[in-house]
């Protein structure tokens, strides 16, 4: 088992001997996926991952560099080399090490959940995500379809003795439908997510991919024409990533948003509002701190149609002279 704040603490008393700040970044991640074919289980693969990164400052220039080695000499070699990509580096007198010792909330409780499901368990449920298909009124097939857990944990700390870390457990299952009838074929798949064994539904999974395969099998063009539309959360989603851009502070300060200069102006229609919540209990991206530790918060982007305000990191923030909303990555 890795020590983590003792290898932290190895990389940032290197970088102290070489006189220059830095933070760290330590994350590591456990995987166990799942899939079935013609009834049995067809993968069982276990996958482990783990890297330390390193970002220096000297002056007004910066470097970055990582490991999946924690050997020391390889860790030498990394806070080296982020030295030397640091001399070459543009100028930045807006980057620098700046979260210092501040209360993080623990998420511990709502994003570790452990369980009793047994690998039997998990087996079986990858198993009923290809046979639950069987028996239909329209033949299906389930070409692909999976279970997943993934069990990460993440650790920072920097030269001002600020430390931080955070764990979660993911589990997941999907199934993709493919049905096919009177020489017409159609596919959907259904999916869950959650952070217990018990979370994973996978009759619902298995029923949003048939019926939607089903509905879409009779699928025909649709007449030009004004239209009421309903999004799915995943069809949502998309179309705001889409805009991702637009709320990005970083694409500010390089000049390549178009909303850069609209803070405070109607951008979109009264009813729309968006707000970062990374304290949202229900979502998956929950997180106390950022990736240079400062702990994060409610950010308001767009209220009624309004802009209220970009998402920064701590050298955006220091570029356009404002607060900083924890959002670095």
């Amino acid at each position: 088992m890795i020590n983590a704040p003792e290898i932290l603490e190895t990389v940032l008393d290197m970088a102290k001997s070489r006189h220059v700040e830095a933070d760290v970044i330590l994350s590591r991640e456990q995987q166990l996926g799942l899939k079935a074919d013609r009834g049995d289980l067809s993968e069982y693969k276990v996958t482990s991952s783990r890297s330390v990164g390193i970002r220096v400052v000297q002056g007004d220039h910066v470097g970055t560099s990582y490991s999946e080695s924690i050997q020391p000499e390889h860790l030498e070699t990394m806070v080296q080399t982020a030295i030397e990509n640091a001399r070459y580096a543009k100028e930045d007198p807006h980057e620098k090490i700046r979260a210092e010792k501040q209360d993080i909330t623990d998420f511990t409780d709502k994003v570790l959940k452990t369980d009793e499901a047994t690998t039997d368990d998990k087996v079986e449920l990858a198993i009923r995500l290809e046979t639950g298909l069987q028996g239909r009124p329209i033949s299906a097939k389930a070409p692909y379809n999976g279970f997943t857990e993934v069990n990460y944990e993440v650790h920072l700390a920097n030269s001002l003795g600020h430390a931080c870390s955070h764990r979660e457990r993911m589990l997941s299952c999907y199934t993709y439908a493919l049905l096919e009838a009177e020489g017409q074929q159609s596919m959907h798949f259904g999916y869950q997510v959650g952070r217990q064994f018990q979370d994973l539904d996978p009759s619902a999974c298995i029923e949003e991919a048939y019926s939607t395969a089903q509905e879409l099998l009779a699928g025909a063009p649709v007449s030009t024409g004004s239209y009421d539309v309903i999004f799915s959360t995943d069809c949502l989603n998309d179309l705001i990533n889409a805009f991702g851009m637009c709320w990005s502070g970083q694409s500010a300060m390089k000049g390549i948003n178009p909303l850069r200069d609209k803070v405070g102006s109607v951008v979109a229609h009264a009813d729309l509002t968006i707000t970062d919540e990374p304290t949202l209990e229900a979502g998956f991206s929950m997180r106390s701190f950022d990736s240079e530790g400062f702990a994060t918060k409610t950010t308001p982007i767009v209220a009624s149609g309004v802009l209220e305000g970009l998402l920064h990191n701590s050298a955006t923030a220091s570029f356009f002279g404002l607060p900083n909303t924890a959002n670095a990555s």
